[in-house]
């Protein structure tokens, strides 16, 4: 089990490209983009939380 090479990245690209098509690609990548900036906001509120309650 090694580190992943150039050409299973280019495989995977290819595979997702067949699945999705390239319309729906930026769409996912948009909604990937929005979870994981909804994840950050939240768990920095989370750090937030647990300062005051702390202090």
């Amino acid at each position: 089990m090694g580190s992943i090479g150039p050409w299973q990245i280019v495989l995977i690209v290819l595979v997702i490209l067949l699945l999705f098509g390239g319309r729906k690609i930026p769409e996912l990548m948009k909604g990937l983009g929005k979870g994981i900036n909804e994840f950050k906001k939240a768990s920095s509120e989370k750090d937030d939380k647990k300062e005051d309650t702390q202090s």
